[in-house]
């Protein structure tokens, strides 16, 4: 053997071999502080991978415009833009079985993995208040939120229509089961902006899902539409006087997703398999008050280790909470977003 071969074989031993990189995309704040505590650093611990991790919006068009370009390899997203995304063919195609038992797949609920997402957590659009903004009579009710005679000062909404049509047909007195059928008329999105227009002029819009928990504490809002595992954490951790109002609330479900262009598919699947287990699902929800979405992971959810509350009593899906509550139609929302857009961005059009 010549003595550049052997030089050569020589190099190729020594050399460390580069640690395999997965980058897990999600929404920042205190909701990725608690996944990287329940879920990343776990898995990082046990496998060895660097983690990066990015931070969007939650749409499936940051996808299609940022994932390849960014190296996007596991995205957080909500089911209906997971939908959307897998009909769009940017993400990768799943096969269920392939990663959970027969056991483990009846376990998930409200339903099971697809062919392009696994659910991972139940969360809650809900109404909060800033205490401090109302000395008597308090607010009870979504109606309250569109009240601003009895509720005066501004409110705090996400720039779209999300959430806040299923709001204002609710305050209309629409019963829950039929928010959604009326949606999907002309009729119902007309009353629906019609509400809206009894409290344009007090609403200021947030974007970042952590602005209206920071509205209501600095006083920029007096009432705010925003997440309920984001009001618990600045309420319990800042001691700020924020109240969830639990009626109305709109309980969904995020799932774990693949970006079709990821280079890294096995990793990406290994942390999938790892994120939804229920020891994750429960640390996870120990930490910050959104529901596992396994079953058996409910028993496993203990007190909060930071400020030693029992998390199970702050769920989104927790039976003390009460008043009413719908459950976002997935399907609606895939099916009707350019609908929706079109008719939000002309309301706010009209306003100008």
């Amino acid at each position: 053997m010549r003595l550049s071969d052997v030089l050569l074989i020589s190099s190729l031993i020594s050399a460390p071999v580069a640690a395999e990189e997965l980058t897990i995309v999600s929404w920042g704040g205190a909701y990725e502080a608690a996944q990287r505590q329940a879920i990343i650093s776990p898995f990082t611990t046990e496998t060895g991978l660097d983690i990066e991790v990015a931070v969007y919006d939650g749409s499936w068009s940051a996808l299609a415009e940022r994932g390849s370009a960014e190296g996007w390899d596991v995205i957080d997203m909500l089911a209906d833009q997971a939908s959307v995304a897998c009909a769009r063919g940017l993400l990768l195609e799943i096969e269920p079985s392939s990663l959970f038992s027969q056991a483990a797949l009846q376990d998930f609920t409200p339903f099971g993995p697809d062919r392009c997402a696994v659910p991972q957590n139940a969360y809650a659009r809900v109404m909060a208040f800033d205490d401090r903004a109302f000395a008597g009579v308090k607010p009870t009710r979504i109606g309250d939120f569109f009240d601003i005679t009895r509720f005066p000062g501004p409110r705090a909404i996400q720039r779209s229509p999300d959430g806040i049509l299923e709001w204002a047909l609710l305050a209309e007195g629409v019963p829950p089961e039929q928010i959604y059928g009326l949606l999907s008329t002309e009729r119902g999105l007309r009353l629906a902006f019609r509400k809206l227009d009894t409290i344009r002029d007090e609403i200021v819009w947030w974007d970042d899902p952590a602005e209206p928990a920071e509205m209501l504490g600095d006083g920029r809002a007096v009432m705010a539409v925003g997440f309920n595992g984001r009001f618990f954490d600045v309420a319990q951790r800042d001691r700020a006087p924020i109240d969830i109002v639990w009626d109305g609330r709109i309980i969904g479900i995020e799932v774990w997703a693949i970006a079709a262009t990821t280079d890294v598919p096995d990793a990406a699947r290994d942390f999938i398999v790892h994120a939804t287990t229920p020891a994750s699902m429960a640390r996870f929800a120990t930490r910050i008050p959104y529901g596992p979405t396994r079953r058996s992971a409910f028993d496993r959810i203990g007190f909060n280790p930071d400020i030693g509350l029992p998390m199970r009593a702050y769920l989104p899906n927790a039976p003390q909470h009460g008043g009413r509550v719908l459950v976002r139609d997935s399907s609606w929302y895939a099916n009707t977003e350019e609908l929706r857009q079109r008719r939000f961005h002309s309301w706010l059009d009209a306003a100008e």
